[in-house]
């Protein structure tokens, strides 16, 4: 967009020359990648303020593509992990095409047996014991093989026992259909259970906000189970992406910041059954120290947040993820309340629970009401101390002014007492 819109500028200043009536076709320009990254750093960053790229999208899933992966025999060596991973197209094709070849494939031999010793030549002869009995053609072994593998048994074609190289390959076709049978059945189970379809009903507030809690500036998200069956061991986490600059000069693109939600008072252990709100204190240890309501939309920054836990049913290990970005982070406003009692039961009103109201909240920084309140304690405790230390000093100096005129007092009374005896 922006560079149309610059395209858009410099075609209309060439229009100017030109006739009025005259049609100017304006057309979007390709620009090589270096004429790109030339480009005017003011609108670079016009564009990277009208769209940011998220790390984490709402749905949880990571938007990161790996590209150049040379090593992709790494993906065979976990075959049983790859085929779960695929996309539900390609593992129902694969699951169909393997079992097919393996048909295919055993069909062939059972067909090649029959044919090496000429049981295609005895059909119909009653004399001739053949392999198979009443196969006559690929089409009839293609059939045996899949009733071998599958143990249907119609009991139509059966095999003999005047063919020992049939036998041995009953056998092995018997023990190598258990192992795929176990290896497809298996990759299929684990993919229908897989407990990502659990984290479907854990759900995240689409708002972050930022409010005072307990007299403190704090960062906030509301989290939520849809189900009556409860996530055991559920455990909360918060990540900061942000590109950081270090002091030796390398730039480090899309930096992990810990985000503490509550990891050394426990409050990150979650008794999920009703929605939470999960408070982050913005203190000198957290990323927003520095950050006012004023500055947070020029921010490019990313909170994603994990909730991990057991699923009760299965015993498998959840995970749902979700993010925030500056546009979605409210500044001074809090969680409408979700939770009632009625009679006997508590209620959970699922229609609020994305819903939010304002309140009254400082636009400043945690590190300036900091010292704001820094500032405003220190004239109290100073006068207060110093007029101690004062009141001190005066009952000192009277003390010592009394000491003095008691000396003086007992010196001239001592005087006159020696003279009237002289």
């Amino acid at each position: 967009v922006c560079l149309f819109l610059m395209a858009a500028n410099v075609l209309e200043e060439d229009s100017m020359e030109q006739d009025i009536e005259s049609p100017v076709t304006i057309h979007q320009p390709k620009l090589p990648k270096q004429a790109r990254e030339d480009l005017p750093k003011n609108i670079n960053k016009e564009c990277a303020k009208r769209k940011i790229q998220r790390y984490v999208r709402k749905d949880g899933k990571c938007n990161v593509h790996h590209g150049n992966v040379r090593e992709t025999y790494r993906y065979l060596t976990d075959i049983f992990t790859t085929l779960v991973d695929l996309k539900w197209r390609f593992n129902l094709l694969i699951f169909v095409m393997v079992y097919t070849v393996t048909w295919l494939f055993f069909g062939m031999i059972w067909w090649l047996i029959a044919y090496m010793r000429g049981d295609m030549d005895h059909i119909g002869d009653n004399t001739w014991t053949p392999c198979v009995s009443n196969l006559n053609g690929f089409v009839s072994a293609f059939l045996f093989s899949i009733e071998t593998e599958t143990t249907i048994g119609y009991g139509y074609r059966v095999i003999t026992d005047k063919c020992p190289e049939g036998i041995i390959l009953l056998l092995v076709q018997s023990v190598l259909g258990s192992i795929v049978n176990a290896f497809m059945v298996g990759c299929m189970f684990v993919k229908i259970s897989q407990p990502k379809k659990r984290a479907e009903t854990l759900v995240f507030s689409t708002n972050a906000v930022i409010s005072m809690r307990d007299g403190k500036l704090c960062l906030m998200f509301r989290v939520g189970d849809l189900r009556n069956s409860h996530i055991v061991e559920a455990s909360i986490r918060a990540k900061l992406i942000k590109s950081k600059q270090t002091k030796e000069g390398e730039f480090i693109p899309l930096n992990q910041t810990d985000i503490n939600v509550g990891y050394y008072t426990g409050d990150d252990r979650l008794f999920l059954v009703s929605p939470l709100i999960i408070s982050h204190e913005i203190n000198q240890q957290s990323p927003f120290w520095e950050i006012s309501k004023a500055q947070l939309p020029k921010e490019e920054l990313e909170i994603v947040v994990i909730l991990e836990g057991m699923v009760e049913a299965t015993g498998m290990t959840c995970q749902a993820r979700s993010s925030y970005i500056t546009s979605e982070i409210l500044w001074g406003y809090r969680f409408t309340p979700v939770l009632t009692l009625e009679d006997g039961f508590y209620e959970v009103d699922y229609n609020s629970f994305h819903e939010t109201y304002e309140t009254n909240t400082p636009v400043s920084s945690a590190k300036e009401l900091a010292e704001m309140a820094s500032r405003a304690e220190l004239p109290l405790t100073w006068s207060v101390s110093s007029k101690l230390d004062q009141h001190a000093e005066l009952e000192t100096e009277e003390e010592e002014k009394n000491q003095e005129d008691q000396n003086e007092r007992n010196g001239d009374v001592a005087n006159l007492e020696n003279e009237s005896k002289v």
